[in-house]
């Protein structure tokens, strides 16, 4: 790969980042810095905690710079005063800066102290939950789109569906760039621990389908756990989270014998999980699930999945008919029927498997989404 002669310095802005609490966006926001690592930009990336010591880490993908979280009103983390100070100077070093929506505090910043530099913002997912919130946090919102050099979509559903992008953001400042994940799959990693992962979990060869993230309202695992008695294979639910306790209540209620609730797992033992499964399962209800990594994650593994359909992305990535099945949102019937297609075809897992990865490659790699957010450094750097 011919890299660019000068780099680019670009700032990323959200709420929360590693080492706190893993998250999808955090994840999404850890690859672009990584892909785009190859094209020549340095990152970093200011953010909150609620314990920020040390404030500065060096990870592979990006310098990391903490502020204190003083508080998290709606999953809305607010920051101090040194927050302000530290932005500015982080400001001052970039090229671009790079804002991850939603998070109000952002907008603040922004409007206060981040005018000044050329901005682009992913637009991850509508507000969904915190409606009223929402009614009040819109001007502020609109503002904050109005000034943004760019607005990126994370899948054409979304560009296409979100009435606060179609309203709010011009035609000429809305693109469309799919998240993606530089490829681990054939990594050595994905052998350390398999054996280990299996044992602990009592699965053994045991056929499974594996439901993989945090346990949020929005990820539909009651609709699994519900559908989990006419799957014919055990259902593994790897991760933590908020709805924990009501899943394994539920669960018990309903009398499932073969879920697993694997809680949180390393990173050998989710890529041995991958490798594994027989499908991935995501069966999320509503449009807060805008995009789905986990199902990048299984495309790049080359398994076949089962999702709903909300109107985001996740049926982008996970194509119906052709690299799994989308079936209608809180319907354990159809969801079962789904993963029982798959687990008793072992030909038409296999092709889907297949096209998962091919689709992964072409649309979903690091290099493609390198590529994609290097040529919009360059456009906005460029234009300003």
């Amino acid at each position: 790969m011919n890299l660019p002669k000068q780099s680019i310095r670009v700032l990323h802005v959200y709420r929360t980042y590693y080492p706190d609490p893993p998250g999808g966006l955090q994840e999404a926001i850890r690859q672009i810095c990584l892909s785009t690592k190859d094209f020549g930009v340095e990152s970093r990336i200011f953010t909150l905690s609620p314990d920020p010591l040390p404030e500065t880490l060096v990870s592979i993908e990006a310098g990391i710079f903490r502020s204190r979280s003083w508080c998290a009103p709606a999953s809305c983390d607010l920051g101090g005063w040194n927050s302000f100070k530290l932005f500015r100077e982080l400001n001052e070093w970039a090229d671009i800066v790079h804002y991850h929506f939603p998070w109000p505090f952002a907008d603040i910043l922004s409007l206060l102290e981040g005018h000044n530099k050329p901005s682009v913002m992913t637009y991850h997912s509508d507000i969904v939950r915190q409606r009223l919130l929402g009614r009040i946090y819109e001007p502020l919102m609109r503002s904050t789109l109005n000034r943004m050099n760019a607005v990126v979509a994370t899948s054409p559903a979304y560009a296409s569906t979100s009435l606060v992008l179609t309203r709010n953001v011009p035609a000429g400042n809305l693109r469309t760039i799919p998240l993606g994940i530089v490829d681990y799959a054939t990594s050595l990693v994905q052998t350390q621990g398999c054996d280990n992962s299996l044992a602990r979990l009592n699965l053994g060869d045991t056929p499974f389908v594996l439901a993989l993230g945090v346990l949020r309202y929005y990820k539909g695992l009651h609709t699994l756990v519900e559908a989990a008695n006419a799957i014919d294979a055990k259902v593994v639910i790897a991760g933590s989270g908020p709805e924990e306790m009501a899943l394994k209540a539920q669960s018990s209620q309903l009398g499932c014998t073969q879920i697993v609730f694997a809680g949180q797992v390393s990173d050998a033992e989710k890529l041995a999980l991958l490798r594994k499964c027989k499908a991935l399962v995501l069966p999320s209800h509503v449009r807060s699930e805008a995009f789905g990594m986990v199902l990048v994650e299984a495309s790049m593994f080359g398994k076949p999945m089962v999702c709903c359909e909300v109107g985001s992305g996740t049926s982008y990535v996970n194509e119906h008919g052709v690299t799994g099945f989308v079936i209608p949102p809180e319907s354990p019937k159809d969801l079962a029927k789904a993963c029982n297609k798959l687990l008793k075809n072992e030909y038409l897992a296999s092709s889907m498997g297949k096209a998962a990865r091919t689709r992964y490659e072409n649309l979903f790699s690091g290099e493609a989404l390198g590529k994609a957010y290097f040529d919009l450094y360059t456009e906005v750097t460029t234009a300003n």
